[in-house]
């Protein structure tokens, strides 16, 4: 992961090292340091800085969840996005915090998100110029990269449908399951950042213009789409578990049916070869030639007759 430090004075915008934009803050209209939260060197330089100590202690914590809180005039705030590095189900997005004040950010991340090259981009190209636009910049890149994640979700539950019958049911199930964990893993994020957004817009910092507000309500708004549709996806995927479940239980059912109706045909046929295969005297018919041709046809006649009965009652059905 590589530190990124800008400074940027009018339209101008120029990427410098860290002792040039400690050195430029308060006097250019934006300085922005990123941060590894893997490097000693970075946390050592925010030790150094005059920041609150709710606000390094919340720049360094090692677990995190969306929020925004107004302290001194700033804004620490907390959120997650889609990472350059793929993720387990239990952290399945990276955390950026974020300090927000007047001509200064800091941000800090302890893996590659991706949205910092949309940034990387704009703050280069003259688009942000100040701490509100580098703020409503990410947080609308970070859920514009996050909304084809969860309608992908959406799509994989579509397809799953489509093809539900009982050859595919089970070869289906942890495609659901996984589908399942990863809206649950997406969620735990979406909901509370949707809260987090709504609040930096309503605060009262005079670094947030009007459409900087309205960027972060645009944002907070798709935040809330999307933790709906997760919400719907993890309903529909349980739903279909609980498909899959029944007809695994119903196909059980006909397979111990079928199971059991062979068994009560041959049980007679059983009692009945047993009973003259027993090496006794006096067992009829005996030495006589057409003797077994007619236990055959008895013992298949038995069989017609047992089996049509299970058919006429719909033992089948």
């Amino acid at each position: 992961m590589s530190a990124r430090n800008y400074v940027v004075t009018g339209n101008n915008a120029a990427a410098v090292g860290r002792d040039e934009a400690t050195a430029a803050m308060g006097t250019a209209d934006l300085v922005w340091v990123h941060l590894d939260g893997n490097d000693p060197a970075s946390l050592d330089w925010l030790n150094t800085q005059d920041l609150p100590n709710i606000v390094v202690n919340a720049l360094i914590a090692t677990e995190t969840r969306p929020r925004t809180d107004l302290v001194d005039g700033g804004a620490i705030l907390n959120m997650r996005g889609p990472g350059e590095e793929a993720a387990d189900f239990t952290d399945m997005l990276t955390s950026v915090r974020i300090w927000a004040s007047h001509k200064r950010v800091i941000s800090l991340t302890m893996r590659d998100l991706m949205a910092l090259e949309t940034l990387d981009q704009d703050i280069l190209a003259g688009k942000i110029l100040d701490p509100g636009d580098l703020v409503c910049v990410l947080a609308t890149t970070i859920t514009a990269e996050l909304d084809p994640d969860v309608a992908e979700l959406g799509d994989t539950l579509d397809d799953c449908e489509e093809l539900f019958d009982a050859k595919n049911a089970f070869s289906m199930r942890r495609t659901i399951a996984a589908t399942r964990a990863k809206a649950i893993a997406y969620r735990r994020f979406v909901a509370p950042q949707r809260q987090a957004l709504e609040k930096l817009a309503r605060i009262d910092a005079a670094w947030l213009t009007d459409d900087d507000r309205a960027h972060l309500g645009e944002a907070a708004d798709r935040a809330a789409r999307m933790a709906e549709e997760l919400e719907a996806i993890r309903e529909r995927s349980a739903l279909m578990h609980e498909q899959l479940t029944d007809l695994r239980a119903e196909l059980i059912d006909t397979r111990s049916l079928v199971i059991s109706v062979v068994a009560l045909v041959f049980l007679p046929l059983t009692f009945l070869t047993g009973l003259l295969g027993m090496n006794v005297d006096g067992i009829p018919y005996a030495h006589e030639p057409w003797a077994f041709m007619t236990v055959c046809a008895v013992c298949i006649a038995v069989a017609v007759a047992v089996g049509a009965y299970f058919i006429r009652a719909k033992w089948f059905r």
